[in-house]
């Protein structure tokens, strides 16, 4: 009966763990590239009691039975699925239609630069003519891109004052002439990725950066692929799935009190 205990309260913890990542999707529905996240869940490993001493079996104790402890919290994943694209009319905006990420040359608080990977391509012209993001950061071209160059050779400038056009390759036009590429990069294996903030990649060791197949989509850019309606009916399913399991608690510490309380007193 206690064991009840266990497998209820492991069952709450891992609803609320769900219901924290769901939030956290919900709250992003409207940022710009965002990938939605989910969650996984495993079943406790099997415990088992060994028989001391056992002569039955030459130096091979035998298992007399196992105990189950609930569920606990598996691993966080990443949906990569494209996000319906919005029309913008912008010229800075880009969008990717296909696997693929643009690089970033990202510098944090402490001065630090490095490259970091994004779906969102809400970019605008400085007034240096600098392609860089909403924060200020700048968009790599394609030769920085696939060598993980943050430096400042990999900077895409244009004309400010002139208008541009981009290719589905990501090539920038002015004048009837390519003044720079639009760096796009896909890796092998999306496991070596991991979230940088919300809508920002970093690699870890082992990534491989690869040619991207994605088309540069001008004037447009990638929403969220959270879908709020199904985000909330499964809301609805965690909330009982919490429930049941606190019910069970209570239903459990019930039975316990009146077996101290009144069935011990016999």
């Amino acid at each position: 009966m206690v064991k009840g205990l266990y497998t209820a309260y492991t069952g709450m913890l891992n609803e609320q763990n769900r219901m924290d990542i769901m939030t956290n999707n919900l709250a992003n529905a409207d940022t710009n590239g965002y990938k939605k996240e989910g969650s996984t869940a495993q079943t406790f490993a099997d415990t088992y009691a060994i028989k001391i001493k056992d002569t039955s079996a030459y130096n091979i104790p035998r298992r007399i039975g196992d105990i189950s402890l609930g569920v606990h919290i598996g691993e966080t994943y990443t949906n990569y699925d494209q996000g319906s694209f919005e029309v913008t009319d912008n010229p800075a905006d880009l969008a990717l239609a296909g696997d693929g990420f643009f690089a970033i040359s990202y510098t944090n608080k402490q001065g630090e630069t490095s490259v970091k990977y994004t779906r969102d391509g809400a970019f605008t012209v400085n007034k240096d003519g600098y392609l860089v993001t909403k924060d200020g950061d700048y968009v790599l071209n394609q030769n920085a891109a696939m060598n993980s160059d943050p430096g400042a050779a990999g900077y895409i400038r244009i004309d400010p004052n002139q208008k541009f056009t981009i290719d589905e390759q990501g090539n920038i036009w002015q004048n009837r002439a390519v003044v720079g590429r639009v760096g796009v990069v896909d890796f092998a294996n999306y496991n070596y990725l991991e979230k940088f903030g919300e809508n920002l990649y970093q690699t870890v060791d082992g990534a491989q950066i690869v040619a991207a197949g994605a088309q540069v989509e001008q004037g447009v850019i990638e929403a969220s692929n959270v879908q709020v309606v199904s985000e909330m009916v499964d809301m609805i399913t965690i909330t009982r799935a919490y429930e049941a399991n606190q019910k069970i608690i209570q239903t459990i510490d019930t039975m316990l009190d009146k077996a101290v309380n009144q069935v011990g007193k016999l």
